[in-house]
């Protein structure tokens, strides 16, 4: 007797591939008359890790005009958006501007019907384009800098601060950040940016931030972002095209090639205590794990919205042997309801790092009620982990209770 049904997991989501098995189908009716014919439809979202050309996610164009995908039943609700296999490829609202993560309850069957209005790369007669926002702070460090761990190139960015030309002798805490798309300009952000430039600028003001930080931020690799941020390949990922494996290389780039690098030419504090790494979802997942990797090198580290799930065994392993420096200071934060694992996995971490040796006073566990898997969130939550981690004069509490 044949089994009734297969089960993979991907990402916290079961697919059931029995077409008997009770299924919502996602459902397009109307997408902007400038899609190209040859395009193909996906769906991104917390149940892929939000991987904008996952074959597994393709939806199915039918004879009438519309697409459809149908998505096994899950414990809650899922966050996703439709794309045409790229973050710049995007919907948006009909005036170019982001749109909220559309969100569907998938314990019970049913057909959810939507609309694309447009598509981030395609500005229509009524689609503003949209504005840089970069301050005079930020340039293009190089356009094309090259990656030999990864045989890549790749955009970096860099922010110095205000005063940075004026004291010759000074030198500045670093920053480095992932998806450096969605730093400091919104007209390049798949998104959303995450005004980094701005609030630095306005900390600096406000007395704030006394010490001042130069900021790295380097481009992801549009398709190969999950090969890069992953440090191992997934099975959480199985069948998609990218499935980690090169975040060793990744890492080795930023330790060993990017860090030199900035350090020989710019004014800066190289110790690990004045050395930070953040970033969100598999940039928050990369970021710990650049930590333990190089203890010496990284000392501060920003973890927003982590994405454990993809390789959490592995890296619970590989923590075993390399774990982080005792004086390495942590900033979690994430919203509780953004995926069944999330807040789970992100306890897990900390519990784990405090077993290593991490004292408590060096990790910060912020969980607001209202956060979300986007931009806008990981933006209102970058200046409390930025006075953490950099030892602001004023000491603030995060955005909501830390949860003990």
């Amino acid at each position: 007797m044949p089994k009734p049904f297969n089960l993979l997991l991907a990402g916290g989501l079961v697919l059931a591939l029995s077409p008997a098995f009770a299924q919502t189908v996602l459902k397009i009716a109307r997408v902007p008359a400038a899609t190209p014919a040859s395009d193909t439809l996906y769906v991104a979202g917390s149940f892929n890790n939000w991987s904008p050309r996952s074959p597994r996610f393709a939806l199915h164009r039918s004879a009438d005009g519309s697409y459809q995908i149908s998505l096994p039943p899950s414990s809650g609700q899922v966050e996703y958006k439709f794309t045409r296999g790229s973050w710049p490829t995007v919907e948006v609202d009909g005036k170019n501007q982001q749109i909220a993560n559309r969100k569907a309850d998938l314990t019970e069957p049913r057909e959810i019907a939507h609309q694309v209005l447009a598509w981030d790369d395609q500005s229509g007669a009524a689609a503003a384009p949209k504005k840089h926002t970069a301050t005079p702070q930020v340039r293009v460090l190089a356009t094309s800098f090259v990656m030999p761990q990864l045989g890549r190139r790749r955009r970096v960015w860099l922010y110095l601060p205000a005063d940075y030309a004026k004291n010759a002798t000074r030198r500045y805490a670093v920053l480095y950040l992932h998806d450096g798309q969605n730093v400091f300009d919104e007209a390049i952000s798949f998104g959303g940016e995450w005004g980094i430039d701005e609030t630095l600028d306005q900390l600096r003001k406000t007395g704030q931030d006394v010490a001042g930080t130069i900021v790295v931020a380097v481009d992801n690799g549009d398709e190969f972002r999950s090969d890069e941020y992953i440090p191992w390949f997934s099975t959480a990922l199985k069948g998609q095209p990218h499935q980690g494996g090169q975040g060793g290389a990744y890492v080795d780039f930023l330790a060993q090639t990017l860090k030199p690098y900035v350090d020989a030419h710019y004014r800066t504090r190289p110790e690990a205590a004045h050395t930070g790494v953040a970033g969100s979802s598999l940039g928050g997942l990369i970021s710990v794990y650049a930590a333990l990797k190089y203890p010496k090198v990284f000392g501060q580290v920003g973890a927003f919205s982590p994405a454990f799930w993809v390789c959490n065994d592995s890296l619970r392993a590989y923590a075993k042997t390399h774990p982080a420096a005792p004086t390495a200071r942590f900033y979690f934060v994430c919203g509780p309801k953004e995926s069944e694992t999330m807040l789970p996995l992100m306890t897990q971490w900390r519990d784990e790092l405090r077993s290593q040796g991490v004292p408590a006073r060096n990790l910060v566990f912020s969980a607001p009620a209202d956060g979300e898997h986007r931009e806008w969130f990981w933006r209102r939550e970058f200046p409390a982990a930025y006075r953490f981690l950099f030892g602001s004069v004023v000491k603030t509490k995060p955005s909501a209770p830390q949860t003990k």
